[in-house]
């Protein structure tokens, strides 16, 4: 059978906060949130700004009069990237969590919960406690890259029953996996030099505050492709979302899309991790919480989860700066703290159905 755009079906409609009219104006007024709090993200931070010193510093980058050396470094050498990176970081993460919640068709799914994230952190701690894999030129980017598929590969083999995949038995393989791999992450600390280790916990715990414009690059190229193919395959997740025997009805390889949709949710996870670190709850919160307000309709879901997950994250980034100024927290620390009782209200709301 042929896969038409007619004949996937869209997801269940309900009613929903944002309806169809305010779709459109729900996310210009998520940009205009992003827009504001990125503006007070630049000039906030142990060293005062004005907001006419952050104009002349990104007017300068435009063609205007150059500024003070110092007050460049500040705003564009350092504030600048670390939003950029919070913001990817955070889209990434929700758009990671939107797609495996759909393909195990349980909402507490996301890449911690998987497993993903585990072996993400695990090949990029490996890296840099260790050395391992510097001779053949294997970075923390890479190593977090081939631990996340390292841990979805033992997610799918132990997930399968009778050749196929099972949705409780991966999100079970996910979380032993997960223990597993946080296991060998805290041996591998034990053994690692004393003077890498504060490094280390801060990194694991989330933190873009060694960001800069070198590190945007593989970030951004891979979020953005990554994000345009799964627009592609918005049709394919609701059939998927609604079961794999109603997905094949309509003609959707599931196997192969199935694969295809975990190996770009890990990718979104690992590329994620080795740049900002371990920050757990976004992949579950932002989706979950996008979701009980656009609706399943994955077409609006996954642009919607994308724009807040950034949000978020640069909101979060903005607190850990600020809340014990001059000191500054992990993100995972915040996240933590916003999405653990988000996650128990979850399990109270309905018994934990998903919306």
């Amino acid at each position: 059978m042929t896969l038409t755009s007619e004949a996937v079906p869209d997801a269940p409609s309900r009613a929903h906060p944002v309806g169809d009219r305010g779709y459109v104006p729900f996310l210009l007024a998520t940009a205009v949130v992003l827009a504001t709090v990125s503006t007070v993200a630049v000039w906030s931070g142990a060293a005062s700004l004005s907001f006419a010193d952050v104009f002349a510093v990104l007017y300068a980058h435009v063609g205007g009069p150059p500024v003070d050396p110092l007050l460049d470094r500040i705003v564009w050498g350092l504030r600048v990237p670390r939003i950029l990176i919070a913001a990817l970081a955070g889209a990434g993460l929700s758009l990671a969590g939107a797609v495996l919640q759909a393909l195990v068709r349980n909402p507490i799914a996301d890449p911690y919960i998987l497993g993903v994230g585990s072996g993400a952190s695990f090949g990029a701690v490996l890296i840099m406690t260790t050395g391992i894999g510097t001779g053949l030129s294997i970075g923390v980017p890479v190593a977090a890259f081939l631990g996340a598929m390292v841990s979805l590969i033992a997610v799918l083999v132990l997930g399968r029953r009778e050749g196929m995949l099972v949705p409780l038995r991966m999100v079970l393989a996910g979380v032993a996996i997960g223990y597993l791999l946080s296991a060998a992450t805290s041996f591998v600390q034990l053994r690692a030099d004393p003077s890498q280790l504060s490094g280390v916990l801060f990194w694991l715990l989330g933190s873009v505050s060694g960001a800069g414009w070198s590190d945007l690059g593989v970030p951004a190229a891979v979020i953005t492709v990554c994000a345009a193919v799964l627009l592609t395959q918005s049709r394919q997740l609701n059939a998927l979302a609604m079961g794999d025997e109603s997905a094949q009805s309509v003609g959707v390889d599931v196997r192969r899309t199935r694969l295809l949709l975990l190996v770009i949710a890990s990718l979104l996870t690992a590329v994620v991790v080795s740049v900002a670190g371990g920050i757990g709850f976004v992949g579950l919160l932002v989706p979950h919480a996008v979701r009980l307000l656009v609706g399943s309709d994955h077409r609006k879901l996954l642009p919607a989860t994308a724009l807040v997950g950034a949000t978020f994250l640069v909101i979060v980034d903005l607190a850990a700066r600020m809340l014990d100024a001059p000191n500054e927290l992990p993100l995972g620390i915040i996240t933590a703290g916003l999405g653990a009782p988000f996650f128990l209200w979850l399990l109270r709301r309905d018994g934990g159905a998903q919306s």
